[in-house]
């Protein structure tokens, strides 16, 4: 059951994790809904492929398979499915989303998951890897952390996929963590955040570090938050965007994110963590996740990569710094 199963292997972000899976010698499959697709992509590659949709026949299509990294977005139309078929089946659950609703669900099948013995781990790719690792790094720093605050540097184009995840996003309203709740926070006001240049303003949105934060350091209360520069969030139908940016814009464009952090006494500590660009953070860090879980880096349940893999993880893919202050 060491098979890792790629979903969505045809897309933008999908297709670069299973060229890496390849060339990293891991037993992969790819699978999606597009035959024509796959069957190019598989002879391209030299691995065999699986054509289905996430529906309640998707378990059927699981055997022999250790783990699915899950690369179909909009997540909200692929998540539940797949969750649902992998704990059927006994197959641990991977994805790349920041969609918060994701994480929602995948912490209410946490227990029918551990009963299982199938792990669900969303967010293996940027967001949540830096993140969830920077929030527990900078938690460490003070005593008895209360609040956390999270801001992400967006930069430069968005795939298509991308931008229709993002619209999830906005659509689940702006949530923020209250004393360990989740709540509606509609009047929360953008806030200045400083990257390592200066202070910049960001906008509030409902990201999945909302879960994940909590679960990885227990801290009661966080906000999430986001700043945008250039051409980095479209307008107009989405349908249309190309599939993502080239090799020289992800090179031209690095990914940045803040966490601040304050403890029960007052004192504060602040940490940024510095990635190569997020679409090719994504698959580095995604196949790298499900090379330990095939490994046995694993825990029946809904998890987080922190809490799974510790809080170096983000820092083992190249190119990757945290600096605190």
């Amino acid at each position: 059951m060491n098979q890792l199963m790629i979903y969505g292997a045809t897309g933008y972000t999908g297709r670069m994790a299973a060229e890496h899976a390849k060339a990293l010698g891991l037993d992969i499959v790819i699978s999606g809904r597009n035959g024509e697709r796959l069957e190019s992509l598989a002879a391209q590659l030299g691995v065999p492929y699986r054509v289905f949709t996430p529906d309640a026949q998707a378990a059927e299509s699981l055997h022999g398979i250790g783990a699915l990294l899950n690369f179909a977005g909009p997540f909200a139309q692929t998540a539940d499915a797949l969750m649902q078929a992998c704990i059927k089946a006994g197959v641990d659950y991977l994805d790349i989303t920041a969609e918060i609703n994701v994480y929602r669900l995948a912490e209410r099948l946490g227990a029918q998951a551990t009963e299982a013995g199938v792990m669900l781990l969303p967010g293996v790719g940027w967001d949540v890897v830096p993140t969830d690792c920077l929030a527990m790094h900078v938690a460490r720093r003070v005593q008895d952390p209360q609040a956390l605050k999270v801001a992400l540097q967006v930069a430069g184009s968005m795939s298509r996929g991308s931008a229709l995840s993002v619209s999830e996003i906005i659509g689940a309203g702006l949530l923020a963590r209250v004393d360990g709740l989740l709540v509606a926070t509609p009047d929360t006001k953008p806030q200045h955040f400083d990257f390592g240049d200066g202070p910049a303003l960001c906008a509030p949105l409902s990201f999945g570090d909302l879960v994940t934060g909590w679960h990885s350091t227990g801290i009661p209360n966080i906000s999430m938050f986001v700043h945008i520069t250039g051409d980095a969030f479209p307008q107009g139908d989405l349908s249309q965007l190309p599939d993502g940016p080239s090799a020289e814009q992800r090179d031209a464009h690095r990914a940045r994110a803040v966490a601040e952090v304050i403890g029960a006494d007052g004192t504060s500590a602040r940490s940024v963590i510095e990635t190569v660009n997020g679409y090719t953070y994504t698959p580095l860090a995604a196949v790298e996740a499900a090379r330990r879980v095939l490994g046995g880096e694993r825990r029946p349940g809904f998890e987080t990569p922190a809490r799974v893999f510790g809080v170096g993880f983000a820092e083992t893919i190249s190119g990757t710094t945290i600096t605190d202050f």
